[in-house]
């Protein structure tokens, strides 16, 4: 069901040199669009610093609440993160629901949110958001409704009954549990790193086309697959990390993993109550920085998402770009330079070329070579055969003769089991 779009005004300051701030108030047209709610009209104003009252300055406050009577608005949305006492005092001012950038990501979070996980991280992060503001939001949100702004979406009916210590104590029992799931992630993360299996990890931007990078490339190399990630053109589209197992023809594997897509000025609470989320990014073998080469501002795009990597310590993690979407664009695909792809997930090209790449970061431990398994030691034949790249195989008097490549860890673990032919 399409839910009532509420409508409203943007505002935002341009601090000095902050080259950076149409794009930020066009991505908040796009936030709040992800919210249902029609933006009618902006204002802006120039500044040296943000105004500690009421974000504005005195004019531009008389000049929005003039604007708010024309459109007969009753919703405005600040650029930046509001302070409590910057809340109270605009909605005294203003009379009107007052929402901040952060409150629009947490919503939006909160409407996308499918697994246990995901819906505690984003209960913490919304709650930790409320606790120093409880004064400043009890008018706007006794008056929020018609599907934006906090939703009351199982993150505890009774916000407005709710005091400083009730919330804590919710917080701490919230994070308990989350903390039991992260357990569980970690032991696997283990499990994998025990299994010797490279992690590669799809990053950046929000709705630059991560998952359906991901569906493709199940589609190709799994296509009895019934494992597709959830996919759509929109904002946060994907909250859990999934993972899935990629098998090449050649008995070669590795794991992909899809994360949460980043957005500038992301709330330093989401980014903490996702951090057990995250570090599956620190922890991969290789990335994949997904860009929307479509996008007029992509070069932003890159810029915020290796920002966000440089905060969660994965900056240095060898990194392939991965251009998508250059079927809406003038781009020639496929197309390979260094490690940069061209390609389109949509129309299924430059797949082969982007395994390709992964292929050259992630498959460097392997050795070719030619030998003599004993017949007394066939689970070597059937072990070789299920995990590595077997390129002839003969049957001799003394057992079984096989030319491989295979991982360097499994030449040492088996050398002893059988003779290499020089």
């Amino acid at each position: 069901m399409e839910q009532p779009q509420q409508k409203a005004i943007i505002v935002g300051v341009q601090l000095q040199n902050q080259d950076d701030f149409a794009y930020s108030m066009e991505e908040l047209r796009n936030l709040a669009s992800a919210c249902y709610i029609e933006v009618i009209d902006e204002l802006t104003q120039k500044a040296t610093r943000v105004n500690p009252s009421h974000y504005i300055g005195t004019g531009k406050l008389q000049e929005l609440r003039a604007l708010l009577e024309a459109h007969d608005v009753h919703v405005v949305i600040f650029n930046d993160e509001l302070s409590h006492s910057q809340i109270r005092n605009l909605e005294a001012a203003l009379e009107v629901t007052i929402m901040d950038r952060t409150i629009l990501i947490l919503d939006i979070f909160a409407e996308r949110a499918q697994t246990r996980e995901a819906q505690l991280q984003v209960e913490i992060a919304r709650l930790e958001y409320m606790l120093p503001r409880l004064v400043g939001l009890r008018a706007s949100l006794g008056r929020q409704g018609g599907g934006a702004g906090l939703k009351n979406r199982g993150a505890g009916e009774t916000k407005l009954e709710l005091d400083r210590r009730r919330i804590e104590e919710r917080i701490t029992a919230l994070q308990s549990e989350l903390d039991k799931l992260a357990a569980r992630r970690q032991i696997q993360r283990k499990q994998r790193q025990k299994n010797e299996v490279p992690v590669v990890c799809l990053v950046g931007y929000t709705n630059t086309g991560k998952s359906s990078l991901m569906n493709a490339l199940m589609e190709k190399y799994d296509p009895l697959t019934n494992k597709q990630v959830f996919a759509k053109d929109m904002l946060f589209a994907t909250l859990e990390t999934s993972v899935r197992s990629v098998r090449l023809p050649d008995h070669k594997s590795f794991l992909l993993t899809d994360t949460v897509g980043f957005v500038s000025q992301l709330p330093h609470h989401l980014v903490k109550a996702f951090r057990s989320t995250l570090e599956e990014v620190a922890e991969a073998d290789l990335l994949v920085h997904v860009v929307d080469h479509s996008h007029v501002d992509s070069d932003k795009l890159i810029s915020v998402t290796n920002d966000t990597l440089k905060a969660l310590g994965a900056y240095e993690i060898p990194t392939i770009y991965a251009y998508n979407k250059c079927d809406l664009t003038e781009q020639a695909y496929p197309q390979v330079s260094d490690n940069n792809v061209h390609l389109s997930a949509k129309q299924r090209s430059g797949l082969d070329e982007l395994i390709e790449l992964i292929r050259s970061h992630i498959f460097q431990d392997y050795v070719e070579c030619e030998i003599l398994i004993p017949f007394n030691q066939g689970r070597l034949v059937a072990y070789f055969n299920e995990h590595a790249h077997v390129q002839a195989t003969s049957y001799e008097e003394e057992g079984t003769r096989m030319k491989l490549e295979c991982r360097a860890a499994d030449y040492e673990r088996f050398r002893q089991d059988f003779i290499e032919i020089q």
